[in-house]
């Protein structure tokens, strides 16, 4: 998602960010249904069937856990995202919380594992995509079912039929193209749980596996881009900052920022969040004067938890929220 785009409430589906492992899968979506193993009542639901029940919208924000990945001192080998993995989009469709008490989930599990349509090869061996959650976070009532994106259906390359929504997790949570859904009474161990998508220093070291969003924000930047560098140019005067601030957590509650190279800080105007799990808008009234000014942002929420100025470097690139800065020229001329 180009940054400029953070003055959007509602990311358009074509801007919205995207990570596929694989090749995006076209299934037939007519006889496409999902499929719930190991529940102590066989279940099978067609696009159909999902339209047929209680239906809820709402809006969340997805962040890619490696997203501020290239701006780690040593680059990890992996999609070298700068901070643009992000984007906030109204979701619809239906709860799952109720179709696993329909399916009948047995008094043995703990871990719910949904597994997509798309396949490729992983360690040698091929495999499909496939991501765990602790039956709690899967019985969350605002965790859904989606097979709709910003009130029209879902695209291809975004899940297409239907693809499940984790509010608060980063998006490895959220499978794209849902094909089957089993009850375990054991940990989910499948490779994007428990080798990928983990903290940690070294490939041997088990690491701490990544679950919700750290808090975070980010500022559209201000003023005329130059071609191709992307430096920024602002005219002298008075100009609005603004941009977006959420936390897989908490609320956000403050968002500050600096002019002067994050040396000190003043608090910006935050704007409610217009849901749970949405990102917020602050804005800050700022009298450009001529020269070279570095920017910063920096939210803190109800946990207590802020951004930090440097993210502590992980293998494999993950959770990068430092500081967001951004060095803007303002000229003297218009």
């Amino acid at each position: 998602m180009p940054l400029e785009a953070l003055t959007a409430d509602l990311t358009p589906a074509g801007l919205h960010y995207l990570l596929i492992h694989y090749d995006v899968p076209f299934p037939d979506h007519a006889s496409w249904a999902i499929t719930f193993d190991g529940f102590e009542r066989p279940l099978r639901l067609t696009l159909g069937d999902l339209r047929a029940r209680p239906r809820t919208s709402q809006p969340v924000t997805l962040e890619c856990a490696g997203n501020g990945r290239a701006l780690f001192e040593s680059r990890p080998l992996s999609q070298p995202w700068l901070l643009e993995a992000v984007g906030t989009a109204e979701w619809s469709g239906t709860p799952l919380a109720p179709l696993l008490r329909d399916a009948g989930v047995p008094a043995a599990t703990v871990d719910i594992a949904f597994a997509g349509l798309d396949r490729g090869i992983e360690g040698g061996e091929e495999a499909g995509y496939e991501r765990g959650l602790p039956l709690a976070e899967a019985m969350r009532e605002d965790v859904m079912i989606a097979f709709e994106m910003n009130g029209q259906p879902l695209l291809p390359q975004h899940g297409a039929p239907a693809r499940l929504i984790v509010p608060g997790w980063y998006g490895m949570a959220h499978v794209k193209w849902l094909d089957r859904i089993t009850a375990l009474a054991e940990p989910f161990e499948g490779y994007q749980n428990t080798v990928s998508y983990r903290l940690r220093e070294q490939q041997e070291e088990p690491g701490e596996a990544l679950t919700r969003m750290r808090v975070r924000s980010l500022m559209a930047p201000p003023g005329l881009p130059t071609f191709p560098e992307r430096d920024r140019m602002l005219a002298p005067g008075p100009t609005t900052l603004q941009g977006r601030a959420w936390s897989g957590s908490a609320p956000i509650e403050r968002v500050e920022v600096s002019l002067d190279g994050a040396a000190t800080w003043s608090d910006a105007e935050l704007q409610p969040a217009p849901a749970a799990h949405a990102w917020q808008r602050w804005t800050f009234d700022w009298t450009a004067t001529p020269g070279m000014h570095d920017l910063a942002c920096r939210a803190t929420d109800a946990t207590g938890a802020t951004q930090p100025m440097a993210a502590d470097p992980n293998l494999g690139g993950y959770a990068n929220n430092a500081v967001h800065r951004v060095r803007v020229t303002v000229t003297a001329g218009s």
